[in-house]
């Protein structure tokens, strides 16, 4: 998928890539989606064809209805069952979002397998949440109810009406229109939630208590209140039979944090797709997190990758010029991953800058790639040294093609999901980041490694792999032990940081961007606790 058109393409624990929108749930959740999780219209009709060639219709002609809409609802009963937290238990409730617009082409049969899905779960079983737009005129100041209205009408044109109707705004949602929308909508005065622009994303937990969203939909679903909230998990709230209102504490905490930092902290973001920021999302969520954790607000520059190379100081002087002043100015600098030739020498140059003048560097996937390529080249003195991936000819490949991956199937072949990196130093700054762990799990999404055979020569020059995959073969973690952060990592640490609990690495970047990672190290007693800070703030 192109990051581009997309976004971010979100990896999954089993290997699975999704839409970034899967990312947000994990996150605000704390859960553990599978490929599964993920329905496409691909998926489906792959499904239903595969049935209908082995057999499974007997022959009959294979229609949108009922073989397609019974193929979504056998989907969605399927992957309600499997757990998704800690917990190990099956859920109680499955959340469904069907994306897109209420009359798109595309969601169509969709709408028809819910309405039908409905008839057979019972009224009971299922609660329709519908969100509706209620733009505010500039002029007069004036809610328009009109748009929400007429995308309710076709929703209950395809045969389903809505349980909960949440209404986007940017003011609160007044008395008078919710009692307008609740006549046109036919939905209760009381179920038309106003979804209105808060000071951040945290509070909207907070919003929809205020509003009793969670004892409407535990009510109409006929669960017991107390799970209304669900907790972060970091110690705010003792009990979990707690009230309701007791039970959002956590997420009042990194609400009243968001909005009241005592500083700022500032970091490059060094990348090929700066000009859309959904490419890196999960990447920013989790600076985000680390910089909330310290009680810091998060300044991201953005600097496009290729305007720190040479050809641009010719081509584009002043873009040059301030692509290099904003990674000069940042106190920590981030390399996230990426795919193509476009841009690589800048995120080359990135890594020797960082390495000689010691500002905090954290590189993921490519951004290890490249810093291997860099210290080849500077440290060893393997003159043209890179990746095959990006000079296939070149005399120094240090960084080569996954022998399983496929050159020519584009999609699904890479190294992808959960994988164990084995940390095998103590001492390494990589294991006190990771709590002193031997042995972490991080989700993988790459073609390309670091050529097991130049690792001596490396570690040789002080880059030191610390981390590895546990036949010894692939390079997981990698930094220099003379600087005060130089780490980079193989595998996409940003997919599984949460609110509560920040991804070490990132933790560790604003910790020293900011000077403070050898104190916090000291406090914690020599290996890193993340979530301490928010504890603390309890």
């Amino acid at each position: 998928m192109s990051p581009f058109e997309h976004g971010e393409v979100y990896v999954l624990e089993d290997g699975g890539e999704a839409d970034l929108d899967l990312g947000n749930y994990e996150r605000f959740l704390d859960l553990t989606l599978t490929s599964g999780h993920s329905l496409t219209s691909g998926k489906v009709y792959e499904q239903v064809i595969k049935r209908e060639r082995t057999g499974h219709y007997l022959g009959k002609t294979v229609q949108m209805v009922p073989h397609v809409t019974d193929a979504i609802q056998e989907w969605i009963t399927d992957i309600a069952s499997k757990p998704v937290d800690r917990s190990g238990l099956r859920p109680e409730v499955c959340l469904v979002e069907l994306g897109g617009t209420v009359g798109d082409i595309e969601s169509a049969v969709y709408l028809e397998a819910m309405q039908q899905f409905l008839f057979k779960v019972g009224r009971e079983n299922f609660l329709m949440i519908h969100l509706g737009m209620v733009p505010v005129i500039g002029a007069t100041g004036e809610p328009k109810t009109k748009p929400c209205q007429h995308s309710v009408k076709l929703l209950r044109e395809a045969g389903l009406k809505p349980d909960l109707l949440m209404c986007r705004s940017e003011v609160p949602v007044d008395e008078a229109t919710r009692r307008k929308l609740s006549l046109f909508c036919q939905v209760a005065p009381e179920h038309v939630i106003s979804m209105h622009d808060v000071s951040n994303l945290y509070q909207v937990p907070l919003l929809l208590a205020e509003q009793n969203v969670g004892s409407i939909i535990c009510n109409h679903l006929g669960l017991s209140t107390s799970r209304v909230a669900r907790s972060l998990s970091f110690g705010c709230q003792k009990d979990a039979e707690t009230m309701p209102t007791q039970r959002l504490a956590d997420w009042k905490v990194l609400s009243d944090r968001t909005d009241s930092y005592t500083g700022n902290v500032t970091i490059a973001l060094v990348g090929k797709y700066t000009g859309n920021p959904d490419a890196y999302a999960s990447v920013v969520k989790a600076l985000q997190h680390a910089a909330l954790e310290v009680n810091l607000h998060l300044k991201l520059e953005w600097v496009d990758s290729s305007m720190l190379e040479p050809n641009a100081q010719q081509q584009e002087p002043k873009k040059y010029e301030a692509a290099w002043s904003a990674l000069k100015s940042a106190q920590g600098v981030l390399v996230p991953g990426g795919f193509g030739t476009r841009g690589i020498e800048g995120k080359v140059a990135t890594a020797g800058y960082c390495r000689a003048a010691k500002k905090p560097y954290l590189g993921i996937c490519v951004g290890l790639q490249t810093a291997v390529i860099e210290f080849a080249r500077s440290e060893l003195g393997w003159e043209g040294a890179n990746s095959t991936e990006f000079d296939e000819a070149t005399p120094h490949p240090v960084v080569e093609f996954l022998p399983e991956a496929s050159s020519t199937v584009m999609g699904g072949t890479m190294r992808l999901g959960s994988r164990a990196t084995i940390i095998r130093d103590p001492e390494s700054l990589a294991c006190k980041l990771y709590g002193g762990k031997p042995v972490i799990y991080e989700r993988h999404r790459h073609r390309y490694e670091v050529t097991a055979s130049c690792v001596p020569a490396f570690e040789a020059k002080g880059l030191q792999f610390t981390g590895q995959d546990d036949r010894a073969q692939r390079m997981e973690l990698c930094e220099l032990r003379d600087h005060p952060f130089f780490v980079a990592c193989q595998f996409h640490p940003e997919f599984q940081s949460r609110p509560a609990k920040p991804g070490p690495l990132f933790l560790g970047l604003v910790l020293a961007a900011t000077g403070q990672l050898e104190k916090r190290l000291e406090a914690d007693g020599g290996v890193l606790k993340v979530g301490a800070g928010f504890q603390k703030a309890c």
